[in-house]
């Protein structure tokens, strides 16, 4: 990879005039082809374009499928940067009369609060490409995990963002639609020149990149955001064990991550908050969100902390999810191999579940007022955004921090407009059983509710004090006014904090 900035200009203006977009891509060879080929089978969509030679067709068999191409059909779609050109960006190669793709080349659609667009991002190619198991310094792509942290950066205005561990720079990209100024970091010099090669192909200048690992290259730094997608995979460190640049850090355990926590507060501004996503082992008689209390207890400045853990994996579950990863399936020659030294290593610490979850910290002003540790795995809604959804959480959360439940109480809450209730019912029973409040955006929450809770819900249309609709659910229900309140109103700032209800002047998404 070679990102000379005059070819990628010119590779950028062929890919535009050819229409690759993620959207005519998909159009050209149907939905059908384009699920499949999200589940790593790629004949579905070679199928569904058959003999096209159009520039589209051309490119994206060579960079989105990774399948070799004539030389003639691959000069017709790109007459600006020409082959040769490709080749001294080091994305092809010429072999006789074929030209083969050295990287993919993929267009990526987003929504973020700024509307729709796309970028294109250049990595190495994939194990489908390759037809094999991965090389260790390979540089991976936008996969899932890249999507979940990119949707979850807060979409607040920033001076300063660390791009931790930045491999093909799609958080780098991310940050620089909210921020003046990103910093990518990486061990890989691989994966920092697929970074500028990405930024410029996108046609943004001003991410600076350095190498190193960790914390190492901005020593004594501060920024205000601190965003990073580590290599937290745990993995056995034995010489018969691959370790990929990407996903494994070099560390036993879960000690990458703990080394995050310790970082990251010390390079934060005053208020810099830092989103990153990690994994955590749950060891025998330990639970593992008590592990990542600790680290975040053991950090050499103080850090609100926000954790919610959205999975657990049993290590067999784990061990084959990244062997796969690596592009060893069962059955195949090795893979028992490496299944039994993934389950020595965990056996080595009694290792029973692996968390996997979504991290926010942010260095306190003060004494720390947010330690939040919550497991939701519910499914999340298309509608909305994570990163406003959290937002808009965070500062419901500074602003019940100075209000007290006197306070609480005089204002006037208004039920958010994404709130459905739902009410099971015993067949010929009049009173519900179970009455339950969804979110329709943000994590998709399910709570269960008792009929006060419910009832206040209902009413909390912006116009009566909550303390006021307490005292007259208590009368309806017919109990103490003052013991209803305080039973309900450390809820209401539950589901004030967590989206249900918002406190005048909320715009919350």
């Amino acid at each position: 990879m070679h990102p000379d900035p005059e070819l990628v200009a010119l590779l950028a203006h062929d890919l535009r005039a050819a229409g690759y977009t993620s959207e005519r891509i998909r159009a050209a060879w149907g939905e059908s082809a384009d699920d499949a080929f999200g589940r790593g089978i790629r004949i579905a969509a070679l199928r569904a374009l058959g003999d096209r030679t159009d520039p589209l067709a051309t490119l994206a068999r060579l960079f989105v499928l990774g399948v070799s191409q004539p030389l003639s059909a691959v000069a017709a779609a790109v007459p600006s940067i020409g082959v040769e050109g490709l080749c001294r960006l080091g994305v092809a190669t010429l072999d006789a009369d074929d030209v083969r793709a050295r990287s993919l080349l993929r267009p990526q659609s987003y929504v973020d609060e700024s509307g729709m667009g796309e970028w294109l991002i250049a990595s190495d190619l994939d194990e489908v490409a390759l037809a094999g198991p991965l090389p260790d310094d390979h540089v991976l792509g936008v996969g899932g995990a890249s999507l979940t942290l990119a949707g979850l950066q807060l979409p607040i205005p920033a001076e300063r963002v660390l791009d931790l561990g930045t491999g093909c720079g799609i958080q780098a990209l991310r940050a620089r639609r909210y921020a003046h100024q990103a910093i990518g970091t990486d061990i890989s010099p691989s994966a920092l020149a697929y970074a500028r090669f990405n930024a410029l192909l996108n046609d943004i200048t001003d991410i600076e990149l350095r190498e190193g690992s960790l914390f190492e290259p901005v020593a004594g730094e501060l920024f205000d955001r601190i965003v990073s997608n580590p290599p937290f995979v745990i993995t056995p460190r034995r010489a018969d064990v691959p370790a990929f640049d990407y996903r494994d850090g070099g560390m036993q355990g879960d000690d990458l991550v703990a080394a995050v926590f310790a970082g990251v507060g010390e390079h934060l501004v005053e208020g810099g908050i830092a989103q990153f996503l990690g994994n955590w082992e749950y060891r025998w008689g330990e639970d593992g969100l008590d592990r990542v209390r600790e680290w975040v207890a053991s950090s050499p400045v103080p850090l609100d902390a926000w954790v919610i853990e959205r999975e657990q994996l049993d290590p067999v579950e784990y061990a084959s999810l990244w062997i796969r990863d690596g592009g060893t399936v069962a059955g195949s020659p090795g893979h028992e191999t490496l299944l039994n030294a993934w389950l020595d290593d965990f056996a080595h610490r009694r290792v029973t579940r692996i968390g996997f979850g979504y991290v926010l910290l942010r260095r306190a002003i003060g004494e720390p007022t947010l330690r939040r540790f919550e497991r939701v795995d519910t499914p999340i809604p298309a509608e909305g955004s994570l990163g406003s959804h959290l937002a808009a959480m965070l500062a419901a959360h500074d602003r019940l921090a100075e209000v007290d439940d006197d306070a609480l109480a005089a204002h006037a809450l208004v039920t958010a407009p994404d709130v459905s209730e739902v009410r099971h019912h015993l067949p010929g029973q009049e009173d519900p059983t179970v009455i339950e409040l969804r979110q329709g955006t943000g994590f998709g929450r399910a709570l269960s509710v008792d009929p006060a809770v419910a009832g206040l819900v209902g009413a909390c249309d912006g116009e009566l004090a909550v303390g006021s609709l307490i005292a007259a659910i208590a009368q309806l229900l017919e109990v103490d006014p003052a013991e209803l309140r305080a039973d309900v109103l450390p809820r209401v700032r539950e589901l004030v904090l967590t989206g249900f209800l918002r406190l005048p002047g909320d715009d919350a998404a």
